[in-house]
């Protein structure tokens, strides 16, 4: 059994430093238990803190997708989709450069556009789109929220945080 079963490799990430561990482990936990249920061999982690998903500019996720291309394991499992992005340009294309190099996406508690033999699941491509979709009007609403909060904040003269001036 030892050489058929699937190779995979875990990416798990959060976006903010009042963020904990806690959620890397959870995700990570959920992830190993989705691999075991379905017969993956997890041989690599890959874990990105405090990073948006707003871009790819993380150093975890760009060592899997270079990693992606010496084959040396076909699938990459998320908690969701979000975690691996949430813009969907670069969604798009970075999924693009792991299908290139044989690896297929998967959630571990969200179906994708892939079924966990790498097969397409054609029901898994509009739930998947929709998703992406979702976590990218997420950030946008929560930016547009935090923004005028802080506005808000500054026009009654509150202090909004940061390093007091001295003198």
């Amino acid at each position: 059994k030892g050489d058929f079963m699937k190779k995979a490799v875990i990416y798990a990430r959060y976006s903010s430093s009042s963020q904990t561990e806690q959620s890397i482990e959870g995700q990570i936990r959920v992830c190993s238990d989705f691999a075991k249920q379905h017969d993956f061999l997890i041989v690599d982690t890959y874990i990105d803190r405090a990073m948006t998903g707003t871009n790819d500019r993380r150093p975890e996720f760009q060592r899997m997708l270079k990693d992606s291309s010496e084959h040396n394991w076909e699938f990459v499992i998320v908690y969701a989709v979000d975690r691996f992005g949430r813009n969907d340009e670069d969604y798009a294309i970075n999924k693009r450069t792991l299908s290139k190099n044989g690896v297929s996406l998967l959630s571990a508690t969200q179906i994708t556009s892939k079924n966990i033999d790498g097969t397409d699941n054609i029901n898994g491509i509009l739930s998947e789109g929709i998703l992406v979709a979702l976590a990218k009007y997420y950030s946008a609403e929560l930016s547009q929220k935090v923004k005028r909060g802080m506005r808000e904040t500054r026009l009654k003269g509150y202090f909004q945080g940061g390093t007091l001036l001295y003198g």
